[in-house]
Formats: C-alpha cells, structure tokens, sequence
C-alpha cells in the first residue's frame, strides 16, 4: 500500500478489490450502520476481551499522573473507548483530541463523552487518518485501536503519525492481527466468519458490515509486516506484543 498509489488503483475492502477513490466512502458506509451498536457489537464479538486489550494499551501509554501538560491524539476512537481510559488512568494534565473520519462515531462518542464529563481534557473531532487537521510536532503520543486496518494507505497514515508526534513522541497501535497457534486459528476462523456477521444481522439488522471487518482483519499485513511499516515510516524502538494468542496485536513505537 504505497502513498503513491492513484484513486484508480485498485486496493483491498475485505475480500473485495475497489479504487483507491473510492475505498474511503465505502469504510463511511460501514460504520455509519453500525455507529450506534458499535460498542454492544465489541462485547458481544469479542465477550468483552476488548475492554482488557484497551486497558492495556491505556496503561501501556503511561500518561503523567500529574499536572504536566501531556497531549494525546486516538485517531478513529470516535466511540471514546480508548481516550475515556486514558483520561481515567491519567492526571488533570493530560488532554486526548479523538479523530475519526466517520461523523456518526463522533456524534456517539459526543453522547457518551457528556455522561463522562471530562470537560476540556476532552475534543472529538472529524478528521482522515491519512490527512490529520493537526499540526506538526503537535501531540506528545498517539493511540489507534482497531482503525489502522481501515484505510486505504497505511504507509501514509503512518506518516501522518509521525508528522503530528513532537520528538520523544510515542505511537501505540492495536490492531486485529495474525493467529499463528495451531487449533485456535481454525476455531477463530469458523467463528469470525459464521457466528460474527451472523450475530450482527441479529443486533444491527445487517451482518453485511462484519463480514467486511472480518475479511479486513485477514487483508491486514501480519504483525512482522506491519512492524517494518512503522520503521519505514521514521519510527524507533518499534515492539510488538500480541494479545489472545494473536487475535490481537500491541505495537510500539517512538518518534526520536
């Protein structure tokens, strides 16, 4: 997925090859259907593992306990999920901009952010991943959780990453990934692909939405792969950690 690739080229939704134009109106597409069950959904797919790998990248995050100025971007955390965590595990100092692309996850994380009542450490905003509305050297760490694998150039939405972090920065990502344990890939797999599209028929009245984000999970690049992407992008110190046998990936990374 290079940044040079044309609107007219043709790149991977789930399964599906479509234009780069048009990848993008598409993921739109996806989560506007499913915006407001997003959260019941996580639940229900993953039995609420979900909530501990997003503890874990809050913690992973290690925001100032203090007063400090500290400022986090959580790029397509339109829900709140990860910036509400953050903001609970962190002092006053520390401020979280969401930035999703999609407006209906961002008019559900406003809903959800009023009952939190974070204030001012908090701001939802509609923004691309590959052309963040920020300027650079502007955030102190940047989270990203189960976004990366939807747009349409990941190289570039890693270089935006890098672009927004000051130096000393750091990047968290998780992200579906690659089960690599024998037994459990072939039962993950007959789950994923019956039981999840099946489950969201019941509870959104179309499964058609999961079966994308399924099939995008396999179209993914392995957690290898996708470790030498976060180099390319500029990135030090780069870790990864899987989750769940590796249903789940952490990785980790430093603007220097």
């Amino acid at each position: 997925m290079g940044e040079n690739i044309s609107d007219k080229e043709s790149v991977a939704f789930g399964f599906q090859n479509v234009a780069a134009g048009d990848k993008q109106s598409l993921i739109n597409e996806v989560f506007a259907k499913v915006a407001d069950r997003y959260d019941q959904m996580n639940d229900l797919m993953s039995a609420g593992l979900h909530r501990l790998w997003k503890d874990d990248l809050a913690m992973l995050l290690n925001a100032p306990a203090g007063d400090a100025r500290f400022d986090v971007l959580d790029v397509a955390g339109g829900t709140g999920d990860v910036a509400f965590r953050i903001l609970r595990h962190a002092g006053p100092g520390t401020k979280v901009t969401i930035a999703d692309v999609s407006p209906e996850m961002v008019a559900q994380g406003k809903k959800r952010a009023e009952r939190e009542g974070f204030g001012e450490r908090l701001r939802l905003t509609v923004s691309n991943a590959e052309r963040l509305a920020f300027a650079d050297r502007q955030f102190d760490a940047y989270t990203i959780a189960f976004g990366m694998r939807n747009v349409t150039r990941i190289d570039q939405a890693l270089k935006e990453a890098y672009r927004v972090l000051r130096p000393g920065g750091r990047f968290l990502c998780l992200e579906f990934s690659r089960v690599d344990i024998p037994g459990l890939k072939q039962l993950y797999d007959a789950y994923s692909f019956t039981v999840i599209p099946a489950m969201g028929k019941v509870v959104t009245g179309d499964g058609q939405p999961y079966r994308y984000l399924v099939e995008s999970i396999r179209t993914f690049p392995d957690q290898q792969k996708f470790a030498a992407m976060i180099e390319e992008a500029g990135f030090a110190r780069v870790r990864l950690r899987n989750v769940a046998g590796g249903i789940a990936a952490i990785h980790s990374a430093w603007r220097l």
